[in-house]
């Protein structure tokens, strides 16, 4: 039997499906309607775009006042600190020309004279530096570690007083290395002596030097080994108050270069410390990798931001005697040290 009710619902069907069908096509063929939708969403993403590039000059526009406020208040803030003193600076492994400008840029901000610019050539010369210490203990720089009796004996057989005060030299006789050295084997006692205590013992007595000056400093054993111990030396050696440090990792050395260079750089520092004068260990925001955690392990203040105002400032106020690791990395204790109330001291 024929349902006129299932025919009238498969015609609103078909109906409805042909409505559809022209609405769609009539949007999708309506190019004012694409149109406008784009224009909208262009729109949208135009205004999100200007503000942020409004909002970024805004914050531009605050960090360069920031910046010039910064500039303009740290000769202020280190005027004088340094007023009558004199500074070193010692490269260890090589020397850094934008470095060295930037510390004497700080220094002379502050008052102080850049006095004694020295690069330690690594690895070191050994040979070289044990011919230039002839009479000396260290003369037995250079020599085999195999041969552990060598033995020193000056002119005439007698006792007597090197140049670095070791209790045996020119005039005097010892053992070096494996014996027990009649006439003494110098500070620290007699005895079987490894190259790397020698080294460092030697480092100890270089740092002294070219921090405490002194009216025979010309005659001392530093100057006798600054052609093979020195790569680079500027200004005059003379006593300094306060020393900065620029250390590199070694490289292209053998293992035993590489000890034998931080014997020797441990012992400069020990020897800085004793005399005691501050000492600054510094680098650049692009340093990698950082030297600082070196500096931490010898005790040394460090400053890990030296060519921004506020690493300049930091560097004045260790060498006055602020103590702790300054900058921006994370091994930084802070930015500057706490200097409210801080003057320099004589």
């Amino acid at each position: 039997m024929f349902d006129y009710r299932y025919h009238a619902l498969s015609l609103a069907a078909v109906l409805l499906a042909l409505a559809v069908g022209v609405v769609i096509g009539v949007a999708i063929g309506d190019s004012n309607l694409v149109s406008s939708a784009k224009s909208g969403i262009v729109h949208d993403l135009s205004a999100e775009v200007n503000g942020a590039d409004r909002e970024a000059g805004q914050l531009r526009t605050q960090l360069a006042g920031e910046e010039a406020f910064a500039k303009d208040l740290y000769p202020i803030a280190v005027h004088g600190l340094l007023a009558g003193r004199n500074i070193g600076l010692v490269f260890l492994g090589g020397s850094d020309d934008r470095v060295n400008g930037l510390v004497r840029e700080a220094v002379t901000q502050a008052g102080g004279d850049l006095m004694t610019v020295v690069a330690v050539h690594e690895p070191l010369n050994l040979a070289g530096l044990a011919s230039a210490a002839a009479g000396t203990r260290y003369a037995a720089l250079g020599a085999d570690q195999s041969n552990s009796g060598s033995e020193m004996t000056g002119p005439g057989g007698t006792t007597g007083r090197s140049a670095d005060g070791s209790g045996h030299g020119a005039g005097g006789t010892g053992r070096i290395g494996g014996g027990t050295g009649s006439s003494g084997s110098g500070p620290g006692g007699t005895g079987a002596e490894s190259r790397a205590q020698l080294v460092e013992r030697f480092g100890a007595l270089v740092g002294r030097q070219l921090v405490s000056g002194g009216q025979l400093v010309n005659r001392e054993l530093l100057s006798r080994v600054r052609g093979s111990l020195l790569s680079a030396f500027d200004g005059r050696l003379g006593k300094l108050d306060g020393l900065v440090v620029v250390r590199a990792d070694p490289t292209g050395m053998s293992v035993t270069e590489a000890q034998v260079s931080g014997a020797f750089e441990s012992g400069l520092l020990t020897g800085v410390a004793a005399a005691g004068v501050p000492a600054v260990g510094v680098e650049l925001t692009s340093t990698e990798p950082s030297q600082v955690p070196w500096y931490q392990s010898k005790d040394i203040s460090s400053v890990d931001d030296l060519d921004a105002n506020a690493g300049q400032a930091a560097l004045i106020y260790a060498l006055t005697g602020s103590r702790g690791a300054y900058g921006t990395k994370p091994t930084a204790d802070s930015l500057l040290p706490n200097v409210v109330g801080t003057t320099a001291q004589p």
